[in-house]
């Protein structure tokens, strides 16, 4: 009985990478081969139901075994509810049972039963995978509340402790990569280092073969990769995330940042469509300023690549460039050369930018974009502004209520 019982956790487990691997062109393919084979494991159980229930230890096994096949589609499921309680009830020490549970309550809608499943499985002792759903849970609960930083920030110490139980485990640096990318929208999508620790955090994950096959993570790492405007890798992430799951809207982000590196190029080539008589006349008032700073006064085209310190670029803005994110907002700038550029600004409110606003930039932060797609090549300057103290608008510092950023939340980034 215990051999037959035992001998379908393999099929459990072959199930479950199903659910997490198998990313048909048609998400209806997966589905029908997941009910499949959780009818066939469902009639193999109940097969064995008479035998297995006479005694406690086999019979929470049981419960168990059915608890998570049930559980193993999307949508919550009562009976598997009912199969994953009755399993904790008999024998407590089934972690994973407890992980399971927790998962069914998440679906359900019930987060602090969740919570609270995750938290009595901890109590058997470190589990790297209820460490991973127990972050996951913090950033959904924080969501839209006034504590939302210090839950993400909970969410990280979590994702931390599950790394540090298997440092080769991808699912832990994935969810580890998640709550930094959550915080650097959380609290103002201005902290690039966030971003940074996020790829990081990805590029671990990407080591592990099982990890290497998540669409999401690639998905995810295009958004780094986007919000530190190296395109060209965005690009490349989202090619990935596609060619692993055909559902996601990896081509639609593709086609957006093509359409996003088109629109900079031709504004940046075109002067902003501005004759040579207006725009020499819009910069003409740059010559003047000067005095308000100790930084030394340079033209972008003698800026470094990367941080300038100590120096500080005047311009003019000469149009808002829209596009469909809130952030960063992008402007298209002259120098007193009338060398132009774009201008990306980030946790500064819309609007408090507009044509003809005369711009101090101090210590500008250059990249140089480079991108490919098919045979064309984007390519022309930025400088990104991080944070208010980085700038001045006709000559006067930001004002609290435009640098605050209002809270964004990463639409694609699971949970």
């Amino acid at each position: 009985m215990a051999s037959s019982l035992e001998a379908l956790q393999p099929a459990i487990e072959s199930l479950y990478k199903v659910r997490d691997t198998f990313f048909p062109l048609d998400a209806a393919e997966k589905r029908d081969r997941l009910e499949r084979s959780a009818k066939e494991l469902i009639a193999a159980l109940d097969d064995i139901s008479l035998e297995c229930k006479k005694l406690p230890p086999r019979r929470a096994l049981w419960e168990y075994f059915k608890g998570k096949v049930l559980d193993v589609m999307p949508e919550y499921c009562k009976e598997a509810e009912d199969h994953l309680s009755k399993a904790v009830k008999l024998d407590p020490s089934i972690v994973d049972a407890w992980s399971c549970l927790g998962n069914c309550f998440w679906k359900k809608g019930d987060f602090s039963s969740a919570k609270n499943c995750f938290s009595l499985g901890l109590q058997k002792g470190p589990n790297k995978k209820i460490l991973q759903q127990l972050s996951m849970l913090e950033r959904r609960l924080g969501k839209g509340t006034a504590n939302e930083s210090e839950m993400v920030e909970e969410s990280i110490k979590h994702a931390k402790e599950a790394v540090c139980l298997d440092v080769k485990d991808g699912h832990s640096w994935y969810t580890l990569g998640n709550a930094f990318l959550t915080s650097f929208f959380v609290t103002g999508a201005w902290d690039r280092q966030k971003l940074h620790q996020s790829l990081k955090a990805y590029q671990n994950a990407e080591k592990d073969v099982l990890a290497n096959g998540n669409p999401d993570l690639y998905f995810n790492s295009a958004i780094v990769h986007q919000y530190l405007e190296d395109y060209e890798r965005a690009l490349r992430a989202y090619d990935a995330a596609s060619t692993r799951d055909p559902g996601l809207p990896a081509k639609d982000e593709i086609d957006k940042i093509v359409k996003l590196l088109s629109k900079l190029e031709d504004a940046v080539a075109n002067k902003g469509w501005i004759k040579p008589k207006k725009l020499s006349s819009l910069i003409s008032s740059l010559a003047t300023e000067s005095g308000q700073f100790s930084f030394k006064r340079v033209p972008i085209t003698l800026l470094q690549e990367g941080f300038n310190k100590g120096s500080v670029v005047y311009c003019k803005v000469l149009s808002v460039i829209s596009h469909d994110k809130s952030v960063p907002l992008f402007y298209l700038a002259a120098d007193s050369e009338g060398t132009c550029f774009v201008v990306s600004v980030y946790a500064i409110r819309e609007g408090m930018m507009k044509e003809g606003n005369s711009l101090s930039l101090l210590e500008p932060l250059l990249h140089s974009v480079r991108a490919q797609r098919g045979n064309k090549v984007y390519s022309f300057k930025t400088v990104r502004i991080d944070h208010s103290q980085q700038l001045r608008v006709n000559g006067r510092t930001i004002a609290p209520q435009d640098a605050a950023c209002s809270i964004i939340h990463a639409e694609h980034v699971p949970p």
